[in-house]
This record gives C-alpha cells, sequence and structure tokens, in this order.
C-alpha cells in the first residue's frame, strides 16, 4: 500500500512540474521586449526566435539542475554544486581562449567559442580524474574525507581556470571584450547546439533513473552501498562522467550559468524527499522552468535592453540559496 502510494505521489508531483514547465515554456514564447501575445507579431518571431531560446533555456536548465543533483548525491552533501568542481570554469576559460585566438585572424564565429569551451570541459574533466583517482579508489578507507578531497581538487581547478579567464579577458580588445562578457554571464541566443544538448540530457537523465535504486544506497553512504553488493567506485566515477557531460554540455551552449545546479535540486529535494527516482526527474523539469523563466525576467524587466540571464540566476539564487541553507540548518 505505501509503494503505491508513493507511486501515485511522485506521479502527481511530476505531472504538476510538467504543467508548470510547460506554462513557462508558453510565457517565454508569447512574452518578450515587444509585450505580451501581440496580435501584429509576426509568426517568426515566435517559431524562429522565441522558441528556440525558450527550448534552448528549458534544455540548459535541466542539464545544469540534473548535473547539480548527481554531484550532490556523489559528494552527499546537499549544498554542492557542479561549477564547484572547476567544470564550468574549464569551458569558459577554453571558449575565450579560442575567441581570442580566432580574433586575431579576423574570425569571430560561434563555432569558436562552442569548440574552445567542449575542449575546456574535456580537460577540466582529465585534470579532475587524474588529481582526485586516488582519492576515489581509497573510498571504503577513505569515508566522507574523499568527498572533500574531491571538493578541494575542483576548487583549485576553478582557482585555476579561473586566472585563466582573467588573462584572457586582460588581453581581448575592445572590440572583443563586450561579447566575451556576455557570453561570461550567460547567453541563450544560440541555438544550434540544442539537438544534441537535448539528447545528451535525455541519455544522462535515462542512465541515472535507471541506477536510480544504487544512487539511493550511495547517498547513505558507500560502506552500507558496498555491504548491498552496490559498485561504489565504478559508480560514484559514471556518476562523475554523467555530471561533467551535463555541464559542459550547458556551458558550451549556454556560457556560465550558475544557481541553478546549485538552488534547484536542494529546493526540488525539500518538496519530493530524497527519493533519486522522484528528484532526478523533478530537478530536470524545474530546472528547465527555472531557467526559462529567468530569461524570460531577463528579457522584459528592462526592456529593450536584455540583461545576461547569469545576472538574473544570481540575483534569484543568492537570496535563495541563503534561505534554503538558514532552513536546512534550522
Amino acid at each position: 500500500m505505501t509503494s503505491i502510494t508513493t507511486l501515485r505521489r511522485a506521479i502527481l508531483i511530476l505531472c504538476c512540474l510538467t504543467a508548470v514547465a510547460g506554462l513557462v515554456l508558453s510565457l517565454a514564447v508569447l512574452c518578450g521586449s515587444s509585450g505580451c501575445g501581440r496580435p501584429w507579431a509576426a509568426d517568426q518571431i515566435y517559431l524562429s526566435l522565441r522558441l528556440p531560446r525558450a527550448l534552448t533555456a528549458f534544455i540548459v536548465g535541466g542539464l545544469l539542475a540534473l548535473a547539480g543533483a548527481l554531484m550532490q548525491v556523489l559528494l552527499r552533501n546537499p549544498l554542492a554544486d557542479p561549477y564547484v568542481l572547476g567544470l564550468s570554469g574549464g569551458s569558459a576559460a577554453g571558449a575565450l581562449s579560442a575567441l581570442l585566438v580566432a580574433g586575431r585572424f579576423g574570425y569571430m564565429g560561434d563555432a569558436a567559442a562552442a569548440s574552445g569551451a567542449a575542449l575546456g570541459a574535456g580537460l577540466a574533466v582529465l585534470l579532475l580524474f587524474g588529481l582526485a583517482r586516488q582519492a576515489l579508489r581509497r573510498l571504503p578507507d577513505a569515508g566522507q574525507h574523499s568527498g572533500h578531497r574531491l571538493i578541494l581538487t575542483g576548487v583549485m581547478i576553478a582557482a585555476g581556470f579561473g586566472a585563466i579567464v582573467t588573462l584572457v579577458l586582460t588581453l581581448a580588445p575592445d572590440g572583443q571584450l563586450r561579447g566575451m562578457l556576455f557570453w561570461l554571464m550567460g547567453d541563450l541566443e544560440d541555438g544550434r547546439l540544442l539537438l544534441p544538448a537535448a539528447v545528451l540530457l535525455l541519455l544522462i537523465l535515462i542512465w541515472s533513473t535507471l541506477n536510480a535504486r544504487q544512487l539511493n544506497l550511495l547517498a547513505r553512504g558507500e560502506g552500507f552501498a558496498q555491504l548491498l553488493g552496490v559498485p561504489v567506485l565504478r559508480l560514484r566515477l559514471l556518476t562523475l562522467c554523467a555530471a561533467s557531460l551535463a555541464t559542459a554540455a550547458a556551458v558550451t551552449v549556454a556560457g556560465t550559468i550558475g544557481f541553478i545546479g546549485l538552488v534547484v535540486p536542494h529546493a526540488i529535494r525539500l518538496l519530493v524527499g530524497n527519493d533519486q527516482r522522484i528528484l532526478l526527474p523533478a530537478s530536470v523539469l524545474a530546472g528547465g522552468a527555472a531557467l526559462a523563466l529567468a530569461d524570460l525576467a531577463a528579457r522584459t524587466v528592462v526592456a529593450p535592453t536584455q540583461l545576461p540571464v547569469g545576472v538574473v540566476t544570481a540575483l534569484v539564487g543568492v537570496p535563495v540559496f541563503l534561505w534554503l541553507l538558514a532552513r536546512s540548518r534550522a
């Protein structure tokens, strides 16, 4: 009887979140700097501009929220953030470096930013795997200390890539600097990578849902999971890889957007509990809706001026995170 009640509750929650996400996407398509639902607006404004942007925001938000939820399981810390591991820093450093080099040769295409971001994210993942490999191998003996070491490794990687970003911005000419800063704060205008990002989101969500039972056991502790036959090292490496891919894809598509991967999974956990079978898909829906809503605010609050969506997520995410932190401690 309890399992049936839990299943019904999960279905109800996911249906409600789906409805909310659909409503937010509808508003994002219908509303813009020219107002909401203007009859004289051409169809191409909705289909060619607003719809791809809204879908890009939803996919990127889903990727960030899913990566955050997976990292919080991996580190057994409900306030963990995939960005703390330096993945977004690597993507940003790679993209800005590629733009700087391409600009020297008179080429300013978006392909340079996308390629550089992908390479930077790959380098960050390789560094993280290499530097934290021994910590992951000693999980049975190190306990929670291994999670702390992984976080410290990520912090140092992020600091290094942050220095590279600062160096690139210092060397960039004035003609490139504005575009670099805008991309660095989050840019959802380029939807050419929407389909690959959506496919990746679906694949990672399917994998994580199929392994939700093992992730539930891992969240209760490595020793407990090992006693029940969970391959802890393999599961942690795969989870790290999945979260890294999700974060890298999000940064490649939209630049660096903070607090979605941190706040959304924690807020959803307060709503649905810690069952990964519900938490992971719910985080994707909520993260996508949250970023689409933030992008709508960025386009309309001070129209016709458009704010970087990363500014909106930071302005909203910081107080929300502090409130969640105070509530969790209480």
